[in-house]
């Protein structure tokens, strides 16, 4: 399989901008269903239902699933790594913090990325791309205002983000390892799959998933719109992109859905947006152009020709 470009084309970045306004809308869902429901209960029922999805969804377009044992193990891992653990941190870590800063910590998820992907020598550090996700990192505290760090519960919170930032690090790493060759429809209905069976013995044995048949209809809303909306749709597009740009670019969105996810608040809920929140997204635009170096090259050769 040709290996993805350095830089992300135009198309991608569409598809970054629609993936960042999928999960950051998520954001909301959880924190509209997570007043009603524990946090296991809700990762259990958004990857049961875009698994209950996808799987006629691969059916009719591609056919039968992947039948490698091989191929399964490292879905199976992919799972683990980019859903049942950044999902349930994430949920939990909402208990305790607002969704906005859950979404601005997630942020850090390419810095991560690009340490383990460096790390095991798949890609090289590049100082551009460093460079690019630092600028980034500080557009996204720009954003948030104050600090990142608080306490007790708050602290909490703070870390259990933190760690699902990390743990989609090691998921692009795994990408990068074992899912390159896998089609993208094929990837996330695997994961989903996996994650089903196993999100449901964990909900089984440490939750109450007939919690469920007790929730408000808003909290119902909100389940099906995290299922349907950010996580079925998402993954589809995610694993586009994985396939187009690589399993480090796709990082790139989660420096894009804090953008996103005030966007959806001024829109929605009427949240009003502060002049930082404005200095913070235009931050980030600049760090994804340095990331991207379309721009430099472009600004490289006028100066060269002139």
């Amino acid at each position: 399989m040709p290996s993805p470009p350095s830089h992300i084309r135009l198309h991608d970045w569409g598809l970054l901008v629609l993936l960042s306004l999928l999960w950051g809308g998520s954001y909301l869902f959880v924190g509209v269903a997570v007043k009603d429901l524990p946090p296991l209960v809700i990762v259990m029922a958004r990857v049961t239902i875009a698994a209950a999805v996808l799987l006629p969804l691969h059916l009719l377009i591609l056919g039968p699933l992947p039948r490698s044992g091989a191929t399964w193990g490292a879905i199976a891992v992919m799972s683990v790594v980019n859903n049942i653990i950044p999902f349930t941190l994430i949920v939990t870590g909402q208990t305790m913090i607002a969704s906005g800063l859950a979404s601005v910590i997630n942020a850090t998820a390419p810095l991560f990325g690009v340490v383990f992907l460096a790390a095991a020598r798949l890609e090289p550090l590049a100082p551009r791309k460093l460079l690019g996700i630092l600028v980034g990192i500080g557009g996204v505290a720009i954003l948030k205002g104050g600090t990142l760090l608080g306490e007790g519960a708050q602290s909490i919170g703070i870390l259990l983000c933190l760690g699902a930032a990390a743990s989609y690090g090691l998921a692009s790493l795994w990408a990068k390892l074992k899912l390159m060759a896998i089609p993208p429809l094929s990837m996330a209905t695997g994961q989903l799959l996996c994650s089903a069976v196993i999100m449901t013995g964990l909900a089984t044995g440490f939750s109450h998933p007939s919690e469920l048949l007790a929730a408000s209809a808003l909290s119902w809303a909100a389940l099906l719109g995290l299922a349907l909306i950010s996580t079925a749709l998402a993954y589809i597009v995610f694993f586009r992109i994985v396939a187009n740009a690589g399993p480090a670019n796709v990082l790139l969105v989660t420096m894009l859905i804090p953008v996103s996810a005030i966007a959806l608040g001024v829109t929605l809920l009427d949240e009003r947006l502060e002049p930082r929140e404005i200095a913070g997204a235009a931050i980030i635009a600049l760090a994804l152009l340095i990331i991207d170096g379309r721009v430099l090259r472009a600004l490289r050769f006028r100066k060269t020709a002139a």
